[in-house]
């Protein structure tokens, strides 16, 4: 007969408790997880968040970030906010993306959705007329104003700073909220202070308006010797590509011998518009080489066909900006054609759209840009060729516009000495000025 071991005994008993035990902390983290999935799954609020932290984790140009900015817990401590209704789910997902210090990475509420589609897309946007940005103290700061738009019409310039909003202090609104109040229903008004950079502070009241954006805008020039061409690209959306090939062919059944490519106040739109249009102008050159979460990709490069390949030369100005950035450095770096202006704004940061719940939507900084010998834009710019010491025009392209008339006059001088190329060609400040005199 044989006797049981009573240590033998006691311990299978305890390996029956810690066995129990075990079973019921799975059971009870089981059941803790699916309730967990089932409150994200039922809450449509918190899966924006979830979407937004997602697509920037997969997106963002800059994954070292990530780690610098503890990205993972940032989700986390997200998540343990009350996020019970939509606007909850944006203000959570402003306070998640704060630490990138990326102010093109920005939540789009759907009323700021549909307008920057209708911008991109479309041919009229209700505002003021007012493209913004961030300056290096993340002050708001006009990067250029739309032609014959309320804000235009006020005074307002690049550069100037928009102080408050309907009393509200533009930093505490942030750039996309900013930009958000300036827009809405025509007829409606809106009090804006804005301080120049001599530092003068006014306020303006603004009435909004339907503002047709018309992005391509083009006549031709005539003196007692040459035909030029007047080509003006306000933004870049998606039909300008194709309305600028309709521009080009326009101008060479006219028989201009030059053309004057007119970028100011161009504060940029989709990148793969001004991509399009460069590859329109230059013959198996690159374009733009961009830098991912990858490292450098290769340039891209234009197509053989070019829609003009006659002289040229491209204004730029403070308000030149972003796509029209690029457009400007393939055409300066490949000695296509001489800049002329003012040092550019200097945006080398490219944004994806990209579509959240309940039409909302968000903008991710993807990449970066390089014009084709390396130069890097973001923050810098792009200097002119020749640096223009006038006061800008009130009307682009009109009778009174003194830099047209320069680079009109630099191209007649250009066409007169065949044998002189664009890139050797000197003309300097004093000598331009005597040109208008």
């Amino acid at each position: 007969m044989l006797t049981l071991n009573p240590m033998n005994s006691s311990f299978n008993k305890l390996l029956t408790f810690k066995n129990v035990i075990t079973a019921s902390m799975i059971i009870v983290f089981s059941i803790n997880i699916l309730l967990i999935e089932r409150v994200y799954a039922l809450s449509d609020s918190r899966q924006i968040v979830l979407d937004a932290w997602t697509l920037v984790n997969e997106g963002f140009y800059d994954p070292e970030k990530f780690d610098e900015i503890q990205w993972k817990r940032i989700r986390q401590k997200t998540l343990q906010k009350q996020i019970e209704t939509s606007e909850e789910a944006y203000s959570a997902i402003e306070d998640m993306l704060r630490p990138l210090e990326d102010p093109y990475t920005r939540v789009l509420r759907p009323k700021d959705y549909e307008l920057l589609k209708s911008s991109n897309f479309g041919s009229e946007i209700n505002g003021v007329g007012l493209q913004l940005g961030e300056d290096d103290e993340n002050k708001i700061k006009v990067i250029s104003t739309l032609g014959g738009s309320p804000a235009e019409e006020a005074g307002i310039l690049s550069g100037d700073l928009i102080e408050t909003v309907d009393g509200i202090s533009s930093e505490k609104l942030g750039l996309a909220s900013t930009a958000s109040k300036l827009r809405g229903e025509s007829g409606t008004k809106v009090l804006v202070e804005v301080s120049s950079k001599s530092g003068e502070i006014r306020e303006v009241d603004l009435e909004r308006r339907s503002v047709d954006l018309r992005p391509v805008r083009t006549k031709r020039l005539r003196d007692d010797s040459h035909t030029i061409g007047y080509l003006r690209i306000t933004q870049f959306s998606e039909s300008v590509p194709k309305q600028v090939e309709e521009a080009l062919q326009e101008l060479k059944e006219k028989e201009v011998e030059g053309l004057i490519l007119d970028l100011r106040n161009n504060s940029g739109g989709l990148v793969s518009s001004g991509i399009a249009v460069a590859d329109s102008l230059l013959s198996e050159k690159p374009v733009v080489e961009t830098k991912d979460r990858n490292g450098i990709k290769d340039a891209i490069i234009s197509q053989k066909e070019t829609s003009f390949d006659g002289p040229m030369v491209t204004l730029v100005n403070k308000g030149t900006a972003s796509a029209s950035e690029i457009l400007a450095g393939s055409l300066q770096d490949n000695e296509r054609s001489i800049l002329m202006g003012e040092q550019t704004y200097g945006k080398g940061l490219i944004q994806s759209l990209k579509s959240l719940g309940e039409d909302s939507g968000i903008a991710i900084t993807v990449a970066s840009y390089l014009t084709p010998n390396g130069n890097n834009i973001q923050g810098q710019g792009m200097t002119p060729d020749k640096l223009l010491d006038l006061p800008d025009a009130s009307n682009y392209g009109s009778s009174d516009d003194k830099w047209v008339r320069n680079a009109e006059l630099f191209l007649g001088a250009l066409l007169e000495k065949e044998d002189v190329s664009v890139q050797t060609m000197e003309l300097n400040n004093e000598e331009i000025k005597s040109l208008n005199s």
